[in-house]
């Protein structure tokens, strides 16, 4: 094209903004959608499950910075700094908060009416209140959930098969997390069926670790199950080794026994994450919460450390390591 023609076209489109091509007007007018995630633990403990959230959105179409942003608010451990982090998300008008664990679900729900909020994982959503029910959530609140009284009875049966002596099991949990009140009767009808009786025992961090360990050994508690909490996930290592230091038999989430803990039982948080971005895409494509149905975790892992359990002079059943997913020698 000559100069003197491309000068005329650029006059006649600066007359008529219509003749600009369709395209180009699409991509100058598309919306940004905003999403606020709130975290209850520390950035790097959870890296695999944001990537498995951001794979999600890449699989649906979004790619952050050009048609989504995600703003990331990390209490560290300390859940009494949630309320103010996602005061300052709800300020920023996102399109939909998303959340993992009740603590921070519960500070999201208690901040904002209006604003969508969709769980990535959460242990019982309608125990904990955070929805009505979970084929009808009501409010703003939506995403996945797990079962903590069927993790923690599968965890005390894993212990009950390799410690068939087992009696007395000791529950380590979070105080501070509000999930544990509505679930533990369920946890003592779980293990008295198992002929175990439990105690629970508190911890708020990594400081009480080794005196709440000491206090099941001076209470000849013979085994221990960990209750899913953040803080305790993100201190697995810890709480790996001083279970073994104190001889104790221990079962917790999968990581946990990757981390050098005997057995590992629980729900598979990456895949949840990914499917919390298929919960984000209807609502950002105008789904409400309420029409959107809770979903419970479908997948499952168990792993046994039998390094671990040979240091603590445990015969591992034959019958444990054929139904396990992963065995560490």
């Amino acid at each position: 094209m000559r100069r003197r023609q491309f000068l005329s076209l650029l006059s006649v489109a600066a007359a008529w903004p219509g003749l600009w091509p369709v395209r180009s007007r699409a991509q100058q007018s598309a919306k940004v959608f905003r999403i606020g995630f709130l975290g209850s633990t520390a950035a790097e403990v959870y890296t695999k499950r944001v990537e498995a959230f951001r794979a999600g959105l890449q699989e649906l179409g979004y790619q952050e910075d050009r048609n989504v942003l995600i703003e990331f608010r990390w209490a560290d451990g300390r859940y009494e700094r949630l309320p103010s982090l996602v005061a300052e998300l709800v300020r920023s008008n996102p399109d939909v908060i998303v959340t993992h664990g009740t603590p921070a679900t519960l500070a999201a729900k208690r901040a904002t009416t209006t604003i969508p909020i969709v769980m990535a994982t959460s242990g019982d959503a309608e125990a904990s209140g955070l929805v009505a029910s979970l084929a009808r959530p009501g409010g703003n609140v939506t995403g996945l959930t797990f079962f903590n009284p069927e993790l923690v009875a599968k965890r005390c049966e894993l212990l009950r098969e390799s410690l068939p002596h087992l009696k007395e099991l000791g529950l380590l949990l979070n105080p501070a997390n509000p999930m544990n009140e509505p679930i533990m009767p369920k946890i003592g009808l779980a293990a008295q069926a198992l002929g175990l009786q439990v105690e629970p025992f508190g911890v708020h961090g990594p400081a009480e670790f080794d005196g709440a360990l000491a206090a099941m050994i001076a209470k000849q508690v013979g085994a221990v199950v960990i209750l899913d909490d953040s803080i305790l996930i993100e201190n697995s290592s810890t709480l790996a080794r001083l279970a073994l230091q104190h001889r104790l038999a221990s079962s917790a989430w999968p990581t946990y026994a990757i981390s050098g803990g005997a057995i590992g039982y629980g729900v598979d948080f990456p895949d949840m994450f990914r499917r919390a971005a298929t919960h984000v895409d209807k609502i950002l494509k105008g789904s409400k919460p309420t029409e959107l149905p809770v979903e419970r975790a479908t997948k499952f892992e168990m792993v046994v450390n039998v390094k671990t359990l040979k240091a603590l002079a445990v015969d591992v059943p034959a019958s444990l390591l054929a139904r396990a997913d992963t065995v560490i020698e």
